[in-house]
C-alpha cells in the first residue's frame, strides 16, 4: 500500500516537472532576467553586432525607441 503511494506520487512529480519546465520558474526565482528575444531594442543590438545595420541606423532606431509617443 505504502509503495503503492510512493510510486503514485513520484509519476505524478515526474509528469509535473515535464509538463511545466522547471527551467523558466528555477530562473524566475532566482531573479535572473533576460530580455525577451522580440524585443525591439534586443532586434535592434542583433541586427548591429550581425552587421545588418550601421552605427548611425543604429543609434538613430535606438533614439526612436526611447521617445514616448
Amino acid at each position: 500500500m505504502m509503495l503503492r503511494l510512493v510510486v503514485i506520487l513520484l509519476v505524478v512529480a515526474v509528469v509535473l516537472v515535464v509538463v511545466f519546465r522547471p527551467g523558466p520558474l528555477l530562473r524566475a526565482l532566482r531573479g535572473d532576467r533576460r530580455p525577451a528575444l522580440d524585443d525591439p531594442r534586443e532586434i535592434l543590438k542583433r541586427r548591429y553586432a550581425a552587421g545588418e545595420i550601421d552605427e548611425d541606423e543604429y543609434l538613430r532606431r535606438m533614439s526612436g525607441l526611447s521617445q514616448d509617443w
